[in-house]
């Protein structure tokens, strides 16, 4: 069968690397791609956010399945406009991505079906938001905007001073736009983070192997959000118990909450989970596969990618076993030099083969373009150096080494990814 994938960063690179080794698959299209992901599909330039565009494209193309991998594209509902053009996807429709395109919508439900998450109300005026943050008077304080802000929409204010100004700064500065018109202020959890992504076809829910994000762009935590830095899976803080908890009281709740509210969710939903010392919590929920965390997980994954898209088109996914490797694997993010803030672009990439590769290691591309035979930098996160072992530190010794083999201008990564996991 032929696949058209939306989007071109690391996520999608990993995406279509693992529908690739399918034996089901002739042909692999990508919507715009990237560098790296030329070498595996036939790539377009329309960006991922154009419905219109997108559709005129898979008319052309007539994909067997369509798979929209980011955020955007699923929120303003490309799924919805493709099923109604008669294409079978991969990803949930807009009113189900209301799960990540609103934190109201998901604060509000969590506390509708009692599924565990944070305390916390929502504001759209900046006084109200300020006397109510003063009154609660607990710090850190956790300031989110309500809508999509390219991961970077969540402030965690210290004192009262930085409360004050992320509200002001998303109420009325507007700085995060119309995502911002809209606020939660949450209480601030403490415990170990994990991500676990699942796969789900609206009824049944499969989570896949846990993983850790590193968000801070500098070693030790330090500095700047960003999109991630690096990845590894399995988290170890994940422990049986944790798993049996969130599928009890996080994982099915919210399965049957969508379906209840009539919004079947159907495609990868991202649990986002703090592991409290009063059991396992929600910080948030994605629509789709994370980024940098599918470059960990699906490297693990041993069913076949087709017959899991099949499943959940099929609303078959209770019939299906899907097996995982018992391996570690680790991603190093090389980054463009100032990100998450300014950066160049257009730096020549030395150390890959031309394939965008390294005997290394595996090479997810997030931001490269390939102009005359030669990658080139072209986003903030350039890489996702990717390896696998038996265990943890086999898996960062091998991305490592690879690392230090790639070279651009101000190439910048951090040096302790999976320190944190190693240590327990």
């Amino acid at each position: 069968m032929n696949i058209l994938v939306v989007g071109g960063g690391g996520r999608e690179h990993a995406i279509i690397t693992a529908l690739s080794k399918s034996a089901k698959v002739d042909k692999i299209y990508a919507a715009p791609g990237n560098g790296g992901i030329s070498k595996l599909a036939e790539c377009y330039p329309v960006k991922a956010t154009d419905l219109d565009g997108m559709l005129e494209l898979a008319k052309k193309l007539q994909p067997d399945y369509v798979f929209v991998a980011p955020d955007d594209p699923l929120v303003l509902g490309m799924v919805d406009k493709l099923n109604d053009a008669g294409f079978k996807t991969f990803g949930p429709r807009a009113n189900a991505a209301i799960l990540e395109g609103s934190k109201v919508f998901s604060k509000a439900l969590m506390k509708k079906y009692n599924i565990p998450t944070a305390g916390y109300e929502t504001f759209t005026d900046a006084d109200k938001a300020v006397e109510y943050i003063k009154a609660q008077n607990s710090y850190p304080a956790v300031i989110k905007c309500d809508g999509l802000a390219l991961g970077k929409g969540v402030i965690i204010a210290k004192d009262f001073d930085e409360a004050k100004d992320a509200v002001h700064s998303m109420l009325l500065d507007g700085k995060f736009g119309a995502s911002g018109s809209e606020i939660v202020v949450e209480e601030f959890m403490t415990g170990p983070e994990v991500t676990v992504l699942a796969f789900t076809d609206g009824k049944t829910v499969k989570p896949m192997i846990s993983s850790m994000d590193h968000k801070r762009a500098y070693d030790n935590d330090e500095g700047l959000n960003t999109g991630g830095m690096g990845t590894i899976a399995p988290n170890p803080c994940y422990t049986d118990t944790f798993k049996a908890e969130c599928m009890e009281k996080i994982f099915k709740p919210t399965i049957a909450a969508m379906q209840a509210e009539g919004r079947p969710f159907k495609g990868c939903l991202y649990f986002g989970l703090m592991l409290t010392p009063n059991g396992a919590k929600v910080i948030e929920y994605n629509c789709r596969f994370g980024d940098p965390e599918t470059q960990v997980v699906l490297p693990l994954l041993e069913t076949d990618l087709v017959d899991i898209i099949e499943a959940i088109w099929e609303e078959k996914l209770d019939t299906l076993d899907i097996s995982w490797s018992n391996d570690s694997c680790a991603c190093v993010v090389m980054a463009s030099g100032g990100y998450p803030e300014k950066y160049e672009t257009g730096k020549e990439i030395s150390g890959l083969d031309e394939n965008g590769q390294s005997t290394a290691a595996y090479i997810y591309h997030a931001g490269t373009k390939l102009e005359n035979g030669k990658f080139l930098t072209a986003g903030g996160r350039v890489l996702g150096v990717t390896a696998t072992g038996a265990d943890l530190q086999t898996a960062l010794d091998k991305a490592y080494k690879a690392v230090d083999g790639i070279s651009f201008e101000k190439a910048h990564y951090r040096k302790d990814i999976g320190q944190r996991a190693l240590k327990g």
